[in-house]
């Protein structure tokens, strides 16, 4: 399947499992994709993750947590667009729920977590809120 938009198909997906209280979702792999989960899986939003080969391009598969039949992500957003991209100095990095979330920033040195960049002194494209 052709999307114009990987990242906010993979942020669908997840969004979607979530509202049908799926355990895991299976998402076609990609680099920024699979950094991304790596960073939600470090902020406790996910269980875990297992890559499966298909001999395509892969499939990242997510186990997502949940608290008493309560998920752990409550909200996730695309911020950054294709048709609208959001770069942010540092000092312009938004807060997410005034700290209880996480924004996910494309910066130099990699993808981070809003804090990190903060921590690091650079700035990026804001790819997505979660909280």
């Amino acid at each position: 399947m052709n999307t114009t938009d990987p990242i906010s198909d993979y942020l669908t997906r997840i969004r979607n499992s979530i509202r049908a209280h799926h355990k895991r979702v299976d998402i076609p792999a990609s680099y920024l994709k699979r950094e991304i989960t790596k960073l939600l899986v470090e902020q406790k939003f996910i269980a875990g993750f297992t890559e499966i080969n298909d001999m395509k391009q892969g499939i990242i598969r997510i186990n997502l947590r949940y608290n008493d039949g309560i998920s752990a992500i409550t909200g996730i957003t695309r911020v950054s667009k294709p048709g609208r991209r959001a770069y942010k100095t540092v000092n312009d990095i938004p807060r997410v729920l005034n700290g209880l979330g996480i924004a996910i920033i494309s910066t130099s040195k990699g993808i981070m977590t809003d804090k990190d960049a903060k921590q690091q002194n650079v700035g990026g494209e804001i790819l997505c809120n979660v909280w």
